[in-house]
């Protein structure tokens, strides 16, 4: 679903803030964007953004982005935030106070010791680590998802892949990102979360799994030991390698942007996803929608069983989540308005995008509460929580159903957030308490609607900010800012501590030692505008109606994944 571009802040302490070279910049390469957006010394102000629309390619039965096309992406995202700085605020940028490069989680990209990439790059929505998966989450007695780097790795271990013996280290897209614009090959411990399973007492990964898993591989893998292969990990906050002069160059070609810019650590998109909602304390939570659909929630405990539904992850300060990922999200209902969309054009009464995502949107709010019958299977591709290697988008309905508008587009909703509130369930049965669901994602722009259906589908409160729509590009500045402050509160502290405490170097802005749930609540979202929408029990019973046909359907769409070829 195409997300717009935030209104940026104009003004004289933009462009200085520009000019001196304070101004954070966020880098963050989605699934069918890579988006570029700068803030200036207050986070919540956004100064300039630019984009580049994008899609994962299906060759030889896997998912995949060509890592040309990731550089010539974030060059012409980086091109087009630079022209709308100059218009906006009449400079051109040559250093910010930081960067932060953050994409897509998961996935396997391995790279020999002369840097190059040994397999085309394997997405998270590669589905054909089965055997691999299973393996790990019995040896680890933990869930190891399909998509999590270390699946992808002892897959190709156990398929004796050609290129094993060769590897040299692998990471994920920011990771790569990340290493060819610094050298270093460090990740956020939130993006490191799927790739191995952390230690969050130690914020690292988990050494006893790290001996299990070199013992399983029994010397199929290169080096010592698997941690020999993985990236080292760091928390928010901590300095992760400047901006080299190669590095310069591939983001800015005009040879304009100097080196020497601090990056914060790179993370993954669910990380900066609790960044962009300020949900990173126990108790809180946040759900993303775009071509996946994903919750996390903070847990303050840790769980009592392994559940193929959830991953233990972490936010980017370390503290475990439990993920509920859905390799689905909005891309079939965003086919489905792009249809709609070209008969109103055919018809002479052409209407944007967003006109027409209103529209249908305003619509499903005069459907019935379990849609009328109706059913909206999303799968593009295989559905793990629904037992899925493959997906069959499909529309299923009964004689007497009632086929209209209205139920049709609240269907599609519905059907968005189905396969998540399967997940979601299973962690409401373990006992876990969320005070406060925040959701982000372009589909929440229409107000009072997916909001509200999201908060029926869970039965729960759940909230909008202002920022909802401005994703994971923001929410990966606000972490390079985060890293800024700190270290500029560091040596600010260091520089008075003879002459007693300076209060600037213990403000918001420059704390040494602000906790990034602080940070958030206390500077970055003070004065932000939050909505709020209680579930309708109305909605929450026809919900459940059309969740308990559409677990019965399931059958349906394995019978179309096995049938359909």
């Amino acid at each position: 679903m195409t997300e717009p571009s935030p209104a940026p802040t104009t003004g004289t302490s933009g462009a200085d803030a520009i000019r001196s070279g304070r101004a954070s910049l966020g880098i963050e390469l989605g699934s069918t964007r890579i988006k570029a957006c700068l803030i200036g010394d207050n986070p919540s102000d956004v100064l300039a953004v630019g984009s580049y629309a994008w899609d994962n390619e299906f060759e030889d039965r896997r998912w995949t982005y060509s890592l040309e096309n990731v550089w010539a992406g974030i060059r012409s995202a980086y091109a087009g935030l630079v022209e709308d700085i100059e218009a906006r605020h009449g400079v051109l940028p040559t250093s910010f106070g930081a960067i932060g490069i953050s994409a897509m989680m998961h996935g396997y990209l391995a790279f020999d010791s002369a840097g190059e990439l040994l397999v085309p790059f394997r997405t998270w929505r590669n589905t054909s680590t089965g055997p691999a998966a299973a393996e790990l989450t019995e040896a680890f007695g933990a869930n190891i998802p399909l998509r999590w780097s270390i699946a992808h790795l002892h897959q190709a271990v156990l398929d004796a892949e050609p290129h094993v013996p060769g590897i040299d280290h692998i990471t994920t897209l920011a990771g790569y990102v990340h290493w060819r614009l610094t050298g270093q090959k460090v990740l956020g411990v939130g993006d490191a979360s799927g790739m191995f399973p952390i230690d969050s007492a130690t914020n690292d990964y988990d050494a006893a799994l790290i001996a299990r898993y070199d013992g399983l591989a029994g010397g199929r893998v290169p080096g010592a030991s698997v941690a020999d292969l993985l990236p080292e990990v760091l928390v928010a906050g901590e300095p992760a390698g400047t901006l080299t002069a190669e590095g310069a160059l591939l983001l800015d070609p005009t040879g304009a942007l100097l080196p020497g810019t601090v990056l914060c650590p790179p993370e993954g998109d669910a990380g900066t996803g609790m960044v962009a909602t300020r949900s990173v304390a126990p108790r809180t939570g946040n759900v993303s929608a775009g071509t996946s659909i994903f919750a996390m929630v903070v847990l303050e405990r840790p769980l009592g069983e392994v559940h193929h539904e959830l991953d233990l992850v972490t936010t980017p300060a370390g503290d475990p989540v439990a993920m509920v990922h859905c390799n689905n999200g909005a891309s079939e209902l965003a086919a489905w308005v792009g249809m709609f969309g070209r008969f109103a054009a055919a018809a002479g009464a052409p209407l944007d995008a967003d006109a027409v995502f209103d529209t249908l949107f305003r619509e499903a709010l005069e459907g019935e509460p379990d849609a009328g019958g109706l059913l909206a299977y999303n799968h593009l591709a295989g559905e793990p929580i629904a037992g899925l290697d493959e997906g069959r988008p499909l529309i299923v309905r009964t004689p007497d159903s009632r086929l209209t508008l209205a139920n049709f587009i609240r269907a599609e909703l519905y059907g968005v957030f189905a396969t998540l509130s399967l997940g979601m369930r299973v962690l409401a049965a373990e006992g876990v308490v969320i005070d406060e669901l925040f959701a982000h994602g372009g589909m929440f722009r229409t107000a009072g609607v997916a909001q509200r259906f999201l908060a029926g589908a869970l039965d729960a409160p759940v909230t909008v900010t202002e920022t909802a729509s401005e994703g994971g590009a923001w929410g990966i500045a606000v972490l390079a800012a985060y890293t800024a402050a700190r270290a500029s509160g560091a040596s600010a502290g260091a520089a008075t501590a003879a002459d007693g405490p300076d209060e600037s170097a213990l403000s918001p802005a420059r704390g040494t030692g602000l906790d990034l749930d602080t940070y958030l609540r206390d500077h970055v979202f003070a004065d932000t505008d939050f909505t709020t929408v209680e579930p309708d029990p109305v909605d929450v019973a026809g919900y459940a109606t059309y969740l308990e046909r559409y677990r019965a359907g399931l059958a349906v769409e394995q019978t179309a994944v096995e049938r359909l070829r």
